[in-house]
Parts: structure tokens; sequence; C-alpha cells
């Protein structure tokens, strides 16, 4: 079977069944490597590093060939950064710059799930475009199969690492959803049941002060190993580039299929740019529940300098944090592994009081 072409994203609103169902394979740009500042070129100074980093990334030539990228309007920098991708491939013309841009509403009301619909139509018609090729409903429903499989598949690894009987702990949970985001659905679905049949460890499991991570961006495997070597066992986390990457879509045969990821994509674990206004605090709900869930002794936030939705949002998760009595750590990097490094000591010390 010929490879299929690449198709970058950068959020995890981005509904991948699309570009599956349109004959390519969804590859996640992730902030990850280590790039001159080339992105400072384009973009203030006081932008979001996991876009800089991006933008880095395709301007160092570390990406694969892509045949387009489908960008999400879930915020500012997010904006900032579809405008400045399209400039880059205007200066160098080697490369495809061909782009969509969907916008995501903030809340996930009737009204909002509709427009969402809307949207995501006009994503798959721009994707057909690009093909040359009609995609099919039945295509798209097959497609949300697959993710769906995919998405109970990491489910059930994910607790096989944290019940330590996978080898590798969290940081190896870390390279199977980076893995997960940058190959093809069929590639991703074999190499997912290979892990769920492999037979158990016997490597002793992490004894470590339990801990639940929550904020935006964190691919970097190492990151998660270094916290780990903190004494610390990370027993869940709410990431957009880890457990969140892949929440299933509902399979409802009253509705179409666009409207179906509308809604599921709308109404999954929330990042801190989509909220309910009736409870503006309902992020920090979350966080203490899914900390009280994984039988977490203490809460870990890290997210990336400039980010207005989680300095907006972090003062609620503080207040609701300390009013339960659950110790939170809050970090902010760069995404980078150097400055997640600069905080090993507040880490160790964090840990050391659970204790």
């Amino acid at each position: 079977m010929e490879p299929k072409e690449n198709i970058g994203f950068a959020c995890a609103y981005t509904p991948l069944p699309l570009i599956d169902a349109a004959g390519y394979a969804p590859f996640r740009i992730l902030p990850v490597g280590d790039f001159p500042d080339q992105a400072g070129q384009l973009l203030h100074d006081n932008l979001c590093p996991h876009i800089k980093r991006i933008l880095d990334r395709a301007m160092s030539g570390d990406l694969p060939d892509l045949a387009g990228a489908v960008f999400i309007n879930s915020c500012d920098a997010m904006r900032r950064m579809a405008d400045a991708w399209i400039d880059i491939h205007k200066i160098d013309t080697r490369k495809n710059g061909r782009t969509i841009l969907i916008d995501l509403p903030a809340t996930a009301d009737s009204l909002s799930i509709s427009f969402f619909r809307d949207e995501l139509v006009r994503a798959a018609d721009a994707l057909a475009d690009w093909r040359g090729k009609k995609i099919e409903p039945e295509a798209i429903a097959a497609s949300i199969d697959k993710y769906n499989e995919i998405s109970g598949l990491l489910v059930q690894i994910a607790q096989k690492f944290r019940q330590g009987r996978l080898d590798g702990g969290t940081a190896a949970l870390q390279k199977i959803y980076n893995q997960a985001a940058t190959s093809p659905f069929d590639d991703t679905l074999v190499r997912l049941k290979q892990l769920q049949d492999a037979p158990d460890s016997d490597a002793p499991k992490n004894k470590g002060v339990p801990v639940f991570l929550f904020g935006n961006v964190m691919p970097d495997p190492e990151a998660f190993e270094m916290i780990e070597s903190c004494g610390a066992a990370i027993m869940n986390d709410d990431f957009c580039t880890g457990s969140r990457m892949f929440a299933p879509i509902a399979d409802d045969d009253a509705g179409d299929v666009f409207s179906r990821m509308a809604e599921a994509l709308l109404t999954r674990q929330p990042c801190a740019r989509t909220f309910d206004p009736a409870r503006p605090g309902k992020i920090a709900e979350d966080v203490l529940n899914n900390a009280k869930a994984a039988q977490a002794l203490g809460v870990i936030g890290h997210t990336v300098k400039f980010c207005d939705p989680y300095l907006e949002r972090l003062p609620f998760i503080r207040e609701a944090l300390k009013n339960a009595g659950m110790p939170l750590l809050l970090l902010e990097g760069d995404c980078s592994l150097r400055s997640i490094g600069q905080q090993k000591t507040r880490i160790e010390a964090f840990i050391e009081m659970l204790r």
C-alpha cells in the first residue's frame, strides 16, 4: 500500500477522523527538539512558546513533507501561528503551505455545536479539494470507528503502564501518545494491539508519591521521567499532548457524522480556552475530581509561558485545591527540557512535603 501523505496539525480539537477519511495521515507537529529561535523574526517575543517552537521546527526543516496543515483557531496565538505558517511557506516555495483554519467556539452549547459542525463541513470540503475526491459520510464513519478503537486501546494501555504491567513508566506511555499523534491510524492500531497483547512486566512498580499532572502541553517523555526521578508516581494526567488527545466520539445513529464530531470535540475534557459560562470554575472542579479519582496526594500543574487562558483559570484551580486540602505545585515552562529541569529542586521539595 502506498504511504499516505501527512497533514500537519497542532491542537487536540483537530477533527482527526476527517483527515484520515480524506486519505491523509494526521501528523501532530509537537513542540519538541532544540532549534534556534527563528519564529522571533515573525512573532512577538512574549507569545506562547508552544507556537514558536512549532514554527522553529518548520523553519529548521525538522518536519516530514506535509501535504498541508489543519489549524484550529482556538486562541490568538494559534491564529498568529496560522498566519506565520503561510508566510514561511511563501518564503520557501519548495514546501506546501496549504492550510485550513477551523474556528473553534469557546462554549459547548447547542448553537456552538451547530456552528462548529458547519466548520467541520467546510474543512471536509477543503480536504476533498486537496485530494481531488469527495469524502463520503461512510468513509468518515469508518474513520471515527478506527479513531474510537485507538481511544479505547490507549485507555487500556495507559492503565497497564500505571499499574506497572508494562516497562518504561509514564515516559514510555508519552512516547506511545506521541507515536499515535504522528502516525497513520492503521499503523497506530497495529502498534497498540501489539502492546495490549504484550505480557505483563516483572519490573518493580514505581513506589513514589502519587501525583496528578495537568496543563496544556508536555510532550517530551524525558519531562515525565525527570518528575518521577524526583520521587513521584504519576497516576494520571490531563494534557492535550497526552490523555486528552484521543477522547472517544459517541456512536449516535441519530446524528450525522459532522454533528457527532462537533459535539464530541466540544464536550470532551476541555482545556482552559473552552468553558461553561454558567460554571466558570468548572476546570478547577475537573482538576480536583481527576486528582481524587487518581488517588493522588498532590497535583502538579505545568503550563507554557504567556498562555492567557490558563493564566485566567489558574486562580480558580488554586482556590479549589486549597479549599479541598489538596497540595498544588504550579510550574511554567517554554516547551524545553531545560526549563522543566530548572524546576527540579522545587519538584523534589514538593514531593518531600507530600510524604
